[in-house]
C-alpha cells in the first residue's frame, strides 16, 4: 500500500528531509493558508505541518486523514479532541532542542544583564566618539554569577537551563505543575528571582500566566525572559511594567500572535531593555536537523504500527 504524505509548510524547516522508506507519495508546499489545506490534503492519509491550523471544521472534510505529523513540540495548532474522535493520530517532536533553546536563553541572560545590545547600539550612533571618557555608564551592568535564576517549567529543558546556570555560578531557583523534589511554588520564584525564564506549555491554565500581578510582584530590576509560548505573558502588562521601570527588561522569541500584528504593544516599545527574536531560539543548524530526521521517524514508527510521541 502506497501512503500520500503531505507538508503543509516546509518553509518553516530549513533542513534536509529525507523520503520515508515505505511506499509512498510526496507533496509539499512552502506554506498553506487555511483555506487551502482541504484541497492540499484530499486524499492524503498523512500531513506533516509545523504551525498550520487543524480545527475539528477542517478534520471532518479529510476522511482518509490518519496521522498528523507535527514538525515541532507545540500542537496547539491542533484540535486534538476532534482527532482523536476521528481515528487521526497526532505525534510530535521531543526532545531535539536540548542544546538550541538552552544556549538562546543563557545568551538572553547575558545580554540583558550587560546591557550589550544598548551598548553596542550607542556605540553605532558615535556615543563613544563623543564621551568625555574612556567609557561611560549609561546603562547599568549586572553580574550573572551570584543572581537568581528561576526557572516555570521544570522539564527537559528547564532542567537543562538550570545545569548551565549553575555551571555560571547563579542559584537556581524551579517551579512546576507536576510534582519533584526541590520546587518551589510560583511566589518565590517571582519574589527572589533575578531572572525568571519560562518553559511552560500553553493551556488555559498558563495563558497570561505571568500578567499585571505577578509582574508586581518581581524585583525591580528582573528579567523576564520567554522562549516558550507568547500566550504565557499579557504582553500589555508587561509593555506597561518596562515603559514604567517596574521590571529591569525582558528578553522573547515568541509573541501571542506569529507573526506579529502591527498593534502588539510589546513592538511599539523604544526601550533599550527590551529584546525580541523571531521565535529562532530552536532553530540551531543542528537542532533542525535532529528534528526533520525524528519526523521520519515518527513518520516511519506510524506506517509500521509502531506509533511513537503519541500526543493525546
Amino acid at each position: 500500500m502506497s501512503h500520500r504524505i503531505v507538508f503543509l509548510d516546509r518553509e518553516t524547516l530549513d533542513a534536509e528531509l529525507r523520503r520515508p522508506s515505505f511506499p509512498h507519495d510526496y507533496a509539499e508546499y512552502p506554506v498553506t493558508a487555511p483555506d487551502e489545506i482541504v484541497e492540499r490534503l484530499a486524499g492524503a492519509q498523512i500531513a506533516i505541518l509545523n504551525k498550520v491550523p487543524m480545527r475539528e471544521a477542517t478534520l471532518r472534510q479529510l476522511p482518509d486523514l490518519k496521522l498528523i505529523a507535527v514538525a515541532a513540540t507545540g500542537t496547539d495548532v491542533i484540535d486534538k479532541a476532534a482527532a482523536k474522535a476521528q481515528g487521526i493520530t497526532v505525534v510530535n517532536i521531543r526532545n531535539y532542542a536540548f542544546n538550541t533553546v538552552p544556549e538562546h536563553v543563557i545568551a538572553l541572560i547575558f545580554a540583558l544583564r550587560r546591557a550589550i545590545v544598548p551598548y553596542a547600539n550607542s556605540v553605532r550612533r558615535g556615543d563613544w566618539g563623543r564621551a568625555r571618557h574612556f567609557c561611560y555608564f549609561d546603562y547599568p551592568i549586572r553580574d550573572v554569577a551570584g543572581s537568581t535564576l528561576g526557572i516555570v517549567g521544570y522539564g527537559a529543558l528547564g532542567k537543562s537551563i538550570g545545569k548551565r546556570a549553575e555551571a555560571l555560578g547563579m542559584r537556581v531557583l524551579a517551579y512546576d505543575v507536576m510534582p519533584q523534589d526541590g520546587l518551589v511554588d510560583l511566589d518565590t520564584i517571582l519574589r527572589e528571582s533575578d531572572v525568571i525564564t519560562l518553559h511552560a506549555p500553553l493551556t488555559p491554565e498558563t495563558r497570561n500566566m505571568i500578567g499585571r500581578d505577578e509582574l508586581a510582584r518581581m524585583k525591580r530590576d528582573a528579567i523576564l525572559i520567554n522562549t516558550a509560548r507568547g500566550g504565557l505573558v499579557d504582553e500589555a502588562a508587561l509593555a506597561e511594567a518596562l515603559t514604567a521601570g517596574t521590571i529591569g527588561g525582558a528578553g522573547f522569541d515568541v509573541l501571542t500572535s506569529e507573526p506579529p500584528r502591527d498593534d502588539n504593544p510589546l513592538l511599539a516599545l523604544d526601550v533599550p531593555n527590551l529584546i525580541i527574536t523571531p521565535h529562532v531560539a530552536w532553530a540551531s543548524q543542528q537542532a533542525m536537523q535532529i528534528l526533520a530526521d525524528q519526523l521520519v521517524d515518527n513518520i516511519e514508527a506510524f506506517v509500521a504500527g509502531r506509533p511513537q510521541n503519541v500526543v493525546e
